[in-house]
């Protein structure tokens, strides 16, 4: 019996591999001007991080600060402000053989929530990204925010600038079960909200629900469903709860693994018929939605299309990722409310030379880049292309990774010589899937994590 068929269906979420906590010191720390040097820079993504919220939720371990005092965001956005002054100076000086200067494919603001800071401390951001050489207007850009931090003036900025996509942290429109995540949030307040962000004429609107809630029923989960159908979402996230270590939940004794598998295949069958298209286990698009979204609703150039298996990413603020080929970089990790303050507090106190080199992160090697490759490619819907494995690396996946074939004996999958495409069955269980694929090292420094 295969150990992937009995792994339990929700065993990690697989957004990015490898998982933060394989991070660790890099020691000596190296030049960021010399990690991009060889790196193609002509189409990377920008991803700013905003570690604050309004309040944090019960399932969150992401990082970020609820309420910050005020002071302490504008010291965050003056340090923001110096660490791109240095990145960008790495960048323009990497030199690489393979590029002509550094240019932004797309462009992303997370969290945390963004729309928690004021309008005057979002126009800065945006500011910053085209100081840094993202062209606003051009790109697709998306804004992550919440119901209760929306409001007509922050939108107006944000479309005004060029910000194609709107995705809302919904979770639920049941209040009994987002008061169970302690999140205190009023469906009246998430309804006006959309309104909002439709009204402003973002082209992509996206809607993030969740299954698995405490209380949560068949029931609930799809009027939860339909309630955001109401408004035509161009996409729609559907994230299973996940229960991790030192968050709200994770600190009580109750199991969360019992209806998820059910309500994930209900919630699929509603929105298959409703038009939406699967794109990996959490993404559903409308038919009819922008893949690639400009300032107008079409799609960018082919010269600037970026896709995550083979273009490197910038991530800019405390809490965010950078990748690279051979490197994945970041500041450190935590997950408490202590542990958050700490880590901000010292990004702060930096030296403006800190920023110039990598402090915390993993290398990648041939390995681990292979399976990246795979992971990134398998679990979304196209799958992975066997003669673009070939053309990137010069081997063949099978014979680099020969667990892959198993995918096939199990239904998970279906191949043939030129692609590895999960069934409705392999896409069921992504989340198993991805950690499967892990290298051993990446897995033992996850599971050997001191995370705060």
């Amino acid at each position: 019996m295969s150990a992937l068929s009995e792994s339990p269906v929700y065993r990690a979420y697989t957004y990015a591999y490898p998982h933060k906590t394989a991070y660790r010191a890099l020691a000596p720390p190296p030049r960021l001007d010399a990690l991009w040097a060889e790196e193609r820079t002509d189409a990377l993504s920008l991803y700013i991080h905003v570690p604050f919220c309004e309040f944090r939720c019960g399932f969150c371990n992401l990082f970020t600060r609820r309420s910050p005092a005020e002071d302490l965001v504008q010291r965050w956005l003056a340090t923001l402000h110096r660490q791109a002054d240095r990145v960008k100076r790495a960048l323009g000086s990497a030199g690489g053989p393979r590029t002509a200067g550094a240019r932004f494919a797309q462009f992303a603001i997370g969290g945390g929530t963004p729309t928690y800071l004021d309008v005057a401390a979002l126009e800065a951001i945006l500011d910053l990204a085209e100081a840094m050489g993202a062209p606003l207007g051009e790109i697709p850009i998306s804004v992550e925010m919440s119901p209760d931090t929306v409001s007509v003036d922050k939108l107006a900025l944000l479309r005004a600038r060029g910000v194609t996509r709107a995705s809302l942290g919904v979770q639920s429109f049941d209040e009994a079960e987002v008061r169970a995540m302690s999140r205190p949030q009023r469906t009246a307040a998430v309804l006006r909200a959309l309104g909002m962000i439709r009204e402003a004429g973002f082209p992509v609107l996206n809607v993030d629900l969740m299954y698995g809630l405490p209380g949560q029923t068949e029931a609930s989960w799809l009027s939860s469903i339909r309630a955001a159908l109401r408004f035509a979402p161009e996409e729609l996230y559907l994230y299973p709860l996940y229960v991790r270590p030192l968050t709200g939940l994770g600190l009580g004794r109750k199991s969360w693994d019992d209806e998820r598998v059910a309500l994930y295949r209900t919630a699929r069958a509603l929105l298959v018929e409703e038009g939406y298209e699967q794109q990996s286990l959490r993404m559903f698009r409308a038919s009819r939605a922008p893949v690639e979204a400009g300032r107008t609703g079409g799609p960018p150039t082919p010269s600037t299309v970026y896709t995550c298996q083979e273009d490197g990413m910038v991530g800019l603020g405390c809490g965010a990722r950078s990748y690279t080929r051979a490197l994945h970089y970041a500041s450190e990790w935590a997950v408490s409310q202590e542990g958050v303050l700490g880590i901000l507090e010292d990004w702060i106190a930096r030296a403006d030379d800190r920023f110039d080199v990598a402090e915390w992160g993993y290398r990648l090697g041939g390995d681990d880049q292979r399976r990246r490759y795979v992971i990134q490619s398998l679990l979304q819907r196209e799958g992975l292309s066997l003669p673009g494995y070939t053309q990137r690396f010069g081997t063949h996946a099978l014979a680099d990774l020969p667990c892959l074939a198993e995918l096939g004996a199990l239904g998970y999958a279906t191949v043939d010589p030129a692609q590895l495409v999960l069934t409705d069955l392999g896409m069921e269980r992504s989340d198993a899937i991805g950690p499967w694929l892990y290298s051993a090292e990446a897995s033992q420094l996850m599971e050997a994590s001191d995370l705060r």
